[in-house]
Parts: C-alpha cells; sequence; structure tokens
C-alpha cells in the first residue's frame, strides 16, 4: 500500500518536471559578473529549467539547514533530559 501512495506521488511530480523542462528549454546566460551585464567575463549558458530547479534545490537546502542551527536548543535539551 505504501508504495502505491509513493508513486501516486513520486509520477505526477516527474510528470510536472518533465513539462516544466520541456517548457522551459531555452538557453539563458547566468552572469556572475554585476558590473557588465551584456558581456561577462563570468557567465554559463544553461537551460532556464535546469536553473530554476538548481536554484529551488539550493534554497530547500539552505532552508533545512538554517532550520537545523536554529533547533539546536531544542535537540540539546532533549539530549540533556534523555541523559537523566
Amino acid at each position: 500500500m505504501r508504495k502505491f501512495f509513493t508513486a501516486l506521488v513520486v509520477i505526477p511530480i516527474a510528470v510536472i518536471f518533465l513539462v516544466f523542462a520541456i517548457a522551459n528549454r531555452r538557453l539563458v546566460t547566468v552572469s556572475f559578473d554585476p558590473f557588465n551585464s551584456t558581456d561577462p567575463s563570468v557567465g554559463v549558458k544553461l537551460p532556464l529549467f535546469l536553473v530554476i530547479i538548481v536554484v529551488a534545490i539550493l534554497g530547500v537546502v539552505a532552508g533545512g539547514v538554517a532550520t537545523w542551527f536554529r533547533q539546536r536548543h531544542w535537540r540539546r535539551a532533549a539530549r540533556l533530559h534523555e541523559a537523566d
């Protein structure tokens, strides 16, 4: 039953990612040069869907790390409580 529910969630998400990737496959220039955006010295051409998905993944990871650091007080208190 659990595999069924996993498939029920994963398959639609995979289809959404696939449709998103097909609709946004145009190349965009990601520039790391804030002073010269017309001719960047450090720039990469990537598909738009890849840029958006990578930024979303980095946002989720950054949020998870921030939450983990913010909750260290409660983790420490729980460990001290278990030691008693």
